[in-house]
């Protein structure tokens, strides 16, 4: 048959390889000024945009959605037009996702630290930016499916199973898990409430990490490895198992997040199942990829990029064992809420993305730009230096992660908490922050010197962005089964009916799980004493997340005796019934907050605020002066209580009619109670600040956990 020229287009996946490049040293980066403030909290001496609790949601979208997000459609644009033997369906369509999606990560970059966030965890992006991510991720998939209509290769190859099952499970996550109504131009409430809100979330965090993580890194190694090494993949058949059991199994893991937490213990149990599962079909793929080098294991000596995917898969073997193990119970005790998750999340990013970006950086360089890569001997530097940094960084805080829980559980023969002081838990493990800082260091080193290769590669080679290739035109053939065809085999090339199948798949999951939770009243049991936030509480809310508090503090009592003794009654679903969106938080750098309401003076949090060595010796948590000096923004109360109640909350006609006049008395009040302290007045004089933010969140905080002890009197 004759065949037919055409030309790849080379010039968009070098535009994600240099994107790539450029937002891995910005999120690599930010992560580095985060983890020195953990050793220096006040370096950024009272910045509020460079603060911890804006700057750590920044990095993890930098490095997730910037960093790895590029460097996979880096992969994708490269592999696809290879695999189907044609060019992108569009190359219009290819330069608006492009542009589309760096667009995307500036508006993060702008608006994360100036606290524009919603603060659920990998979503932090406000309503319009979400609008847009969904726009984009449109034009990517048509651009997609297109490609594989248009193909000139009858199967699709494994790693395009991968890419459809990335495109499909992430919209449908980034849809349902960011449902939310506006109240203005960058603020909004998620549409879902405390309980149902947190499984949502835990619903798309872990299968963000699975199918934007996951997935299509693995579908680029299916391509990438075997290229590298001239090695067929090791099993056809393993890579359908691995495939299929993935993609059913990992999207009900999500609940293993909230273990002990007020979700109902049904939805606890299936998540724990699941993810023991999980072990599986994940340990499926790395022995695929790893065996796929069998016969090849002389080059990995010779090859850096090779060792850079030798350490990314077996960083994906560790990471996907541990998962499933945190998830016992047992286990999950221990390490929640400890620097043991961030060591194990790290691990993942760092050596799984981290390592499988660089060492297709590093074999693309020299497809691209026509020539040898400037140095192997720069290359495998780096590859040394990422390896002791991923060292230095993950196991320091395995240590503090066991250290913390030890700490935290620790019984006197009286009864009492050994520790009771949350902060001695905090000094203990400072020199495993200053080794995380240090292993971090030596991670970006490495990372640089990849760039500054690739720029010295990219100089000396040449610039073709269309390259030529040829196949045969593909024949149209029977839609049912010939002779001798696997079953597998023919659905490869029934694309529309094989991405149904994905789609139920993935859907099952989530709806066993949520479904329930949002209609069956008796999963969150009522509590009659728990009501609404006033007007100031809101407002107060909402500086809290905007300052990325909930980075640092839980609200989620979790029923432990040490967790009881250290900060009061266990939480219950029944308390965050107007909680939207939720607030357990996920790591306590600093203590619990649900039962703070009450424990101390209103001037004990306009000192700790202020400055929190004053009121806790040896704290790290930052300053923040601004809250001090910033008028608080009552502009849009009304329309926040208008919102509120369109999401079901039973505020009273005078509640909404007054919503300003109840917020200023209630202010009023604080200040009243501010000017008791002689210290106080010593240092502010006749100087009111009834309208300054600080008073809001002072509301907040005293109401947290108050609700509660309200039902134990009536009682």
């Amino acid at each position: 048959m004759e065949k037919e020229q055409f030309y790849y287009d080379n010039k968009i996946v070098k535009m994600f390889l240099i994107a790539t490049i450029l937002w891995g040293v910005v999120g690599m980066l930010v992560g580095l000024l985060v983890a020195f403030l953990f050793i220096f909290p006040n370096y950024m001496e009272g910045i509020s945009w460079l603060s911890f609790g804006r700057l750590r949601p920044l990095h993890t979208n930098a490095v997730i959605f910037a960093f790895v997000g590029n460097s996979i459609f880096m992969g994708i644009y490269y592999s696809m037009q290879r695999l189907l033997k044609t060019r992108m369906f569009s190359d219009t369509l290819s330069k608006i996702h492009f542009w589309g999606w760096q667009l995307i990560i500036v508006a993060a970059a702008i608006t994360l630290p100036l606290g524009l966030t919603s603060s659920k965890e990998y979503a932090e992006l406000e309503w319009p930016i979400d609008i847009a991510i969904t726009v984009i991720w449109v034009v990517m998939g048509i651009n997609m499916i297109g490609t594989i209509l248009k193909r000139r290769q009858r199967h699709i190859y494994v790693a395009i199973w991968f890419y459809l099952a990335t495109l499909i499970t992430v919209a449908v996550l980034h849809i349902f898990n960011n449902l939310e109504l506006p109240v203005s131009a960058f603020k909004s409430y998620s549409i879902y409430a405390g309980v149902q809100d947190a499984l949502v979330q835990w619903w798309y965090g872990h299968n963000a990490v699975a199918f934007f993580l996951t997935t299509p890194v693995l579908g680029l190694m299916y391509y990438f490895v075997p290229k590298v090494a001239n090695r067929p993949v090791y099993s056809y058949r393993l890579s359908i198992i691995h495939f299929w059991s993935l993609i059913f199994i990992y999207i009900w893991a999500g609940p293993h997040h909230l273990l002990y937490t007020a979700l109902p213990e049904w939805a606890q149990n299936l998540g724990t199942v699941f993810s023991i599962m999980l072990i599986f079909p994940s340990w499926g793929g790395m022995i695929n990829g790893l065996l796929t080098l069998r016969g090849a294991w002389d080059k990995v000596r010779e090859n850096p990029v090779l060792k850079f995917f030798v350490v990314a898969i077996t960083g994906y073997g560790m990471s996907t064992f541990e998962g499933p193990m945190l998830s016992f119970k047992s286990l999950n005790a221990i390490g929640h809420y400890t620097d043991w998750i961030i060591g194990h999340v790290h691990i993942g990013a760092l050596a799984w993305n981290g390592f499988m970006a660089a060492g297709i950086i590093y074999w693309l360089v020299e497809k691209l730009w026509k020539t040898e890569l400037f140095s192997k001997k720069l290359a495998n530097v780096h590859f040394w230096l990422g390896t002791l940094g991923i060292l230095f960084y993950a196991l320091p805080l395995y240590v503090a992660g066991f250290t913390q829980a030890a700490m935290w559980k620790q019984f006197n023969p009286d009864g009492t908490l050994v520790y009771g002081n949350f902060l001695e838990t905090v000094t203990q493990i400072m020199p495993m922050y200053m080794m995380r800082a240090f292993g971090g260091t030596l991670y970006l080193a490495g990372f640089l010197l990849l760039a500054y290769n690739v720029i010295r590669t990219a100089q000396a080679g040449s610039t073709v962005e269309d390259e030529l290739a040829e196949a045969a035109p593909l024949k149209k053939i029977t839609a049912r089964r010939v002779a001798g065809e696997g079953f597998h085999t023919w659905l490869e090339r029934r694309t529309i009916l094989f991405s149904f199948l994905v789609v139920l798949a993935v859907a099952i999951g989530g709806a066993v799980e949520i479904i329930p939770l949002l209609t069956v009243d008796s999963n969150i049991p009522k509590i009659t004493s728990v009501k609404p936030y006033t007007p100031l509480e809101l407002e107060g809310r909402d500086i809290y997340i905007r300052e990325g508090c909930n980075n640092c503090h839980s609200q989620m009592i979790r029923p432990f005796r040490s967790e009881v003794e250290r900060y009061g009654e266990y939480s219950k679903a029944g308390e965050f019934v107007y909680d939207f969106p939720f607030l357990w938080g996920s790591k306590r750098t600093g203590p619990d907050v649900h039962r703070i309401g009450g424990k101390y003076n209103d001037n004990w949090h306009f000192n700790h605020m202020l400055d929190p060595r004053s009121t806790s010796p040896g704290s790290i948590m930052p300053q923040y002066p601004w809250l001090i000096t910033d008028d608080l923004d009552i502009s849009n109360t009304a329309n926040k209580i208008n919102a509120m109640v369109m999401l079901g909350v039973p505020y009273s006609q005078f509640e909404l009619d007054k919503s300003v006049y109840l917020l200023k008395n209630q202010a009023l009040a604080i200040e009243k109670n501010l000017r008791q302290d002689p210290e106080y007045v010593k240092n502010y004089g006749n100087a009111h600040i009834e309208n300054k933010e600080i008073v809001a969140l002072i509301a907040y905080l005293q109401r947290l956990g108050t609700d509660i002890k309200a039902e134990t009197a009536e009682n």
